[in-house]
């Protein structure tokens, strides 16, 4: 599902509220933590996750350390 969201200024930070039926459905609560990952196509938001955060963690080294074969994987 897709929604618009207005982002809004909360102190020194910039703040996005999420529709409640989208909050519901994602068994979220306030206080609860997201992970927001940026992509090619945008800003991806998912409930938390300690075991999901470690592997991304793992990846990006990965990536890094592996840029050139990676890059000739990629032809």
């Amino acid at each position: 599902m897709n929604r618009e969201l207005t982002l809004r200024q909360a102190g020194g930070s910039v703040s996005a509220t999420l529709p409640k039926d989208m909050v519901d459905r994602l068994r979220l609560e306030a206080g609860d933590r997201v992970f927001a990952v940026e992509t090619e196509r945008g800003i991806l938001l998912t409930p938390y996750d300690p075991d999901a955060e470690r592997a991304l963690t793992v990846a990006a080294k990965a990536a890094k350390k592996y840029r050139a074969a990676l890059r000739e994987l990629a032809k």
